[in-house]
């Protein structure tokens, strides 16, 4: 990237199992004074928030126009409003692409989602699916990941005994963040002796229903003083979708993170990832998705996600020192919780979690079935 994009300030509230004293509109006005608290951005016309990105989804929130219920609250009336009905990551590459494009420059970025509120988690995400062949045969998520999961262990020498370390140590690593969902402490046993959900995947192998808001203000290189003396800046961003027919693709491939990967590293000008990144946060809803994603962007030799586990590569590379999205992050905003992570380890305020020294980080997002659609992102300070 030529020009640099910055992130001035973030706000959330804490990651929670079932917010239901609150509607989404209060959890975004949290979210909402916090940033303009930090900032002092206004709305003038001419200087201040032109332009409001919000992120839902319509299945999710069972209500059609979901956004239509967040232009009061964040400010986005009788002023451009995008919504992203996609991964929360992606947002925030629309928010990149308005800043460069010269469209706008200065953008708000807020998301939601109440993951409590719906009957079934498995039945919103079998409408990812096509009418006629799939979505009759009941495929959701959880039961095509399973599918993944299965071969990716196989290819790759991951076993329950790995799973179960990656979830414990998820719960470890989010007890030392205050917005992080609130588990009881586990031991691997327990992983491996939870209820399956499909084979291999078991209840504690797979990300808890959350509900959590966030928002971000995002400006050009030129008018970030304005806002902050500590910017982080975006330095690359890139996404891919795979093949939409699950016989289409090799499960295993890991094709669109690989591809998106090469493409962001390249537009941020890094050449080695193991040595010129300090912090990686990867959007594992399901166990078996850390060390894969580990080898899509190439902290792990592939086929060799077992031995990456063995040989200690989640406390080399610093990853998820958040605690993940197994620790309890809803599907759709997993990508901005990475992204707010890396936002306080480069800024040095992450407390008891802090990366010493962390001066890039990459964040990961998926949404679809088996890591259909993959989105990385790329910050330095």
């Amino acid at each position: 990237m030529q020009k640099r994009v910055a992130i001035c300030a973030v706000a959330q509230i804490k990651n929670d199992p079932n917010l239901w004293y609150a509607r989404f509109q209060n959890m975004l006005l949290e979210c909402f004074e916090g940033i303009m608290q930090q900032t002092k951005v206004s709305f003038d016309m001419e200087k201040g928030i032109r332009t409001v990105i919000t992120c839902s989804d319509d299945v999710w929130d069972a209500r059609t126009i979901s956004n239509n219920g967040m232009t009061d609250v964040v400010g986005a009336h009788f002023r451009g409003e995008e919504k992203m009905a996609q991964e929360s990551l992606n947002g925030l590459g629309y928010a990149i692409a308005s800043i460069l494009s010269g469209h706008d420059d200065v953008i708000l970025y807020m998301g939601h989602m109440k993951e409590s509120q719906t009957e079934s988690r498995n039945m919103c995400t079998n409408l990812a699916f096509d009418p006629f062949y799939c979505r009759p045969l009941g495929m959701d998520f959880v039961n095509v990941n399973a599918l993944q999961a299965r071969a990716y262990m196989e290819k790759s020498g991951v076993t329950e005994k790995h799973l179960a370390k990656i979830v414990v140590r998820s719960r470890q690593k989010a007890k030392g963040n205050p917005f992080a969902r609130e588990n009881e402490a586990i031991k691997e046993e327990d992983v491996m002796k939870s209820p399956l959900l499909a084979d291999p995947l078991r209840q504690l192998h797979y990300y808890p229903a959350t509900d959590w808001a966030f928002g971000m203000l995002l400006c050009s290189e030129e008018r970030v003083k304005e806002f902050t003396d500590k910017p982080v800046w975006i330095t690359g961003y890139a996404s891919c979708m795979d093949s939409y027919f699950l016989g289409d693709k090799d499960l295993t491939s890991n094709f669109s993170l690989k591809n998106a990967t090469e493409r962001a590293l390249k537009k941020a000008g890094i050449k080695d990832v193991k040595k010129d990144i300090q912090l990686f946060e990867l959007c594992d809803h399901a166990a078996y998705q850390l060390p894969m994603w580990a080898e899509g962007i190439g902290l792990a030799k592939e086929g060799n996600g077992g031995k990456w586990i063995d040989d200690g590569g989640m406390d080399e590379f610093n990853v998820n020192m958040s605690g993940g999205m197994l620790n309890g992050n809803p599907l759709l905003l997993g990508g901005a919780a990475r992204a707010i992570e890396c936002f306080y380890q480069l800024r040095g305020e992450a407390g008891k979690r802090q990366v010493k020294g962390a001066k890039r980080a990459l964040a990961q997002s998926t949404y679809g079935a088996a890591g259909q659609h993959q989105a990385v992102v790329i910050f330095e300070v």
